[in-house]
């Protein structure tokens, strides 16, 4: 009975490794003529990372115009949209294949328009949310500088 569980701890441990191992060092990625870091992603996957570029730039639009009208309560909702509530939509298989280096880009980007979205709400500052921005705005431009996305076929 004991031998039954070491090897199903083993087994477990191995899988556990080995998916780590996939997070960490993912394979899809190769240099590419511009001097950018190609992401090789299926056609499917590709368009849920440029949706959520989208939105995070549609976001950006909503709270800059929520700052000129002085409607903090409007750039709250427009940052937390696109919050860290906003990364459970994306698959496992997908954060697999980015890079490190994008997927930190990535993750500090939701965390700070959810700090927008709470300083807007408790500050009510709206040069304090465009300073804010401006910080995000450094992450997308890193991003896309650094990484563009491939649509490749289905395996």
């Amino acid at each position: 009975m004991c031998k039954l569980c070491w090897t199903s701890l083993t087994a477990a441990i191995l899988v556990i490794a080995f998916v780590g191992y996939k997070i960490m060092y993912p394979t899809a990625i190769t240099p590419s003529a511009d001097g950018r870091m190609a992401i090789e992603l299926t056609a499917g996957e590709r368009d849920l990372v440029l949706t959520e570029m989208r939105d995070f730039l549609i976001s950006v639009q909503t709270i800059t115009e929520a700052v000129t009208t002085e409607d903090m309560a409007m750039a709250a909702k427009a940052a937390r949209k696109v919050g860290t509530a906003a990364q459970g939509a994306v698959p496992l298989s997908l954060v697999s294949k980015l890079p490190n280096e994008f997927k930190k880009l990535g993750f500090d980007t939701h965390q700070q328009f959810d700090q927008i979205g709470l300083d807007a709400e408790q500050l009510g500052d709206g040069s304090q949310a465009l300073k804010q921005l401006s910080t995000i705005m450094r992450n997308c431009i890193s991003c896309h500088a650094g990484y563009k996305l491939v649509a490749v076929p289905e395996k």
